[in-house]
């Protein structure tokens, strides 16, 4: 596991290079000094995790720290953090990619990446883990919108050579479709909701449970707008008999929530879950 030093103790990554990936994807690329600390926890990870994630450090007022050592034990006050995943790490390169939606002004993280520069700096807590495709899995199962693509795009191209994947993708339209380099046989259905709100259509749910299902183990991968909890979740849990043990799922934003509202309804539902009946 990642030392506990690195839960009060981020490393602060210089920003290289932004990249525009698709209409409302835009990818920050991060190295400089701390890389060498950053690529020394994300090697000392027991697995090659593919949702690989970090949580970035932000004051209260949306800015960043300029100090190179961080210690958020010793803030006065309270730091805001925001969990992402990790689309690429080039050792040799000296590199870490995360890719951020950005749409207008909303959120944290969102407009700060599509207003970084080169040379800005930002703190980063972990990285740690909690997925990767299974070898032995007959086939694997890919759900979710723009916030879950990057994790999806890193489990995808992950995939060893021949590995079966089905992966049902929700954007806004054609430009935001991405292009994936996999060794694996990955069946791809981009959905497109077009002018309707993001979190507003079943177009996944919909897709998910028209689709002829495979034989064998699957594998299931479900990351994105919490309604998939309420859909997707419990159609490949109960009418597909999934093993627990073999969905990932979790809820990365809810719609008509704030990113601060959200997370403390995430905290409510894990509270219920964790609570005794």
């Amino acid at each position: 596991m990642v030392s506990d030093v690195s839960k009060t103790h981020p490393v602060q990554l210089t920003v290289l290079r932004a990249e525009q990936v698709a209409p409302s994807l835009r990818r920050v690329v991060l190295g400089g000094d701390g890389f060498s600390t950053f690529l020394e926890r994300f090697e000392a990870l027991p697995q090659a995790w593919t949702d690989t994630y970090v949580k970035l450090v932000f004051r209260s007022d949306g800015g960043t720290y300029a100090e190179p050592e961080l210690d958020l034990d010793a803030l006065e006050e309270r730091p805001v953090l925001r969990t992402y995943t990790i689309r690429a790490v080039d050792a040799e390169a000296g590199e870490v990619a995360i890719d951020f939606v950005v749409h207008g002004d909303e959120g944290l993280a969102g407009p700060w990446a599509a207003g970084v520069q080169p040379g800005d700096t930002i703190h980063l807590r972990g990285p740690n883990g909690a997925y990767r495709p299974l070898p032995d899995a007959d086939w694997h199962l890919f759900v979710g919108d723009e916030a879950g693509l990057p994790a999806i795009a890193a489990g995808i191209e992950a995939l060893p050579p021949g590995a079966r994947a089905v992966a049902f993708i929700e954007v806004d339209g054609p430009a935001d479709e991405i292009a994936f380099v996999t060794r694996g046989d990955v069946e791809l259905h981009w959905l497109h909701r077009g002018a309707a709100p993001r979190g507003s259509t079943t177009l996944l749910d919909d897709a998910v449970r028209a689709w002829s299902w495979w034989p064998g183990r699957a594998q299931a991968f479900v990351h994105g707008e919490s309604a998939l909890l309420k859909s997707v979740r419990p159609y490949v849990l109960g009418d597909r008999g999934v093993a627990r043990a073999d969905v990932s799922v979790s809820a990365y934003w809810r719609r008509g929530e704030t990113e601060e509202g959200f997370r403390v309804w995430k905290s409510q539902q894990t509270e219920a879950v964790m609570r005794p009946s």
